[in-house]
């Protein structure tokens, strides 16, 4: 299995630890994002990774050189400019891609600033036993941005600001202006930044430059394509991008929840 690791953003809510640096060489207890990432998936087995580049990409390529890569086979995407989600994993799409043999296996994506004990090995068995084009780690926590999913798990929509909710049916996608409040509306759920990925999605990313992979999955779902919730609840997440949430993370390590 292969992973890809988004790395690029500006980590601006983490400022001032990113005025110097790009937020996945920021430490928690003592080592960066990345190693903490990098080595966690490692235990589940991936040893392939590409990594999108773009703030101080320079230090990150450094980094990586001055620990052997960690001793896994790691390619470097670099972005001139910040194609967000979809936009990067497009860019790097030859990396999934590259072996015939393989291209059936699905990957992994996943944000450098985001920890959890979410269970990796599960997540890619319910994607396969599901045979989804795409399955997102979710779970029942606030959040400003939710995702709608209906009772079998498929991507329904989503709820943005002003609490406008956009749907999507079998066949189109159109907005309401009203929020999602019966008790037969898709349930929201609080994405983590983990995507378990089948490759068949690769082509059908049919957006150029730069754009966010939620559009597209909302617009694949739409066409009747598996975009599937995989419930994590159960498991410890956190979200690193403030120095708060870093804190708070540090806690949770002395406290052994992670």
């Amino acid at each position: 299995m292969k992973a890809m690791i988004l790395a690029a953003g500006l980590g601006t809510r983490l400022k001032p630890l990113t005025d110097t640096r790009p937020k996945a060489l920021v430490e928690l207890a003592g080592r960066t994002l990345l190693e903490i990432t990098l080595t966690r998936l490692r235990t589940f087995g991936i040893a392939e990774f590409i990594i999108n580049v773009h703030h101080f990409a320079d230090q990150v390529i450094a980094y990586l050189k001055s620990h052997n890569n960690f001793g896994l086979r790691i390619e470097v995407s670099r972005e001139e400019v910040l194609l967000d989600t979809g936009g990067g994993l497009k860019k790097a799409a030859w990396f999934f891609l590259e072996d015939p043999k393989n291209r059936d296996e699905p990957f992994l994506l996943h944000n450098v600033d985001v920890i959890s004990t979410i269970d990796l090995s599960r997540m890619l068995k319910f994607h396969k036993e599901n045979q989804a084009l795409a399955t997102l780690a979710v779970q029942s926590r606030e959040t400003s941005r939710p995702l709608l999913f209906d009772g079998q798990n498929q991507l329904r929509g989503r709820i943005g600001p002003d609490a406008i909710s956009q749907l999507v049916s079998s066949s189109t996608a159109h907005p309401s202006n009203s929020p999602l409040a019966t008790s037969h509306s898709p349930l929201p759920l609080a994405f983590s930044g983990i995507h378990v990925i089948s490759p068949r999605l690769l082509p059908q990313l049919t957006e150029e430059g730069v754009f966010s992979i939620i559009p597209s999955y909302l617009r694949l779902s739409a066409h009747g394509q598996k975009i599937l919730a995989f419930r994590a609840d159960q498991y410890y997440w956190r979200d690193l991008g403030r120095p708060a949430d870093l804190a708070q993370a540090a806690l949770d390590l002395q406290n052994t929840f992670l």
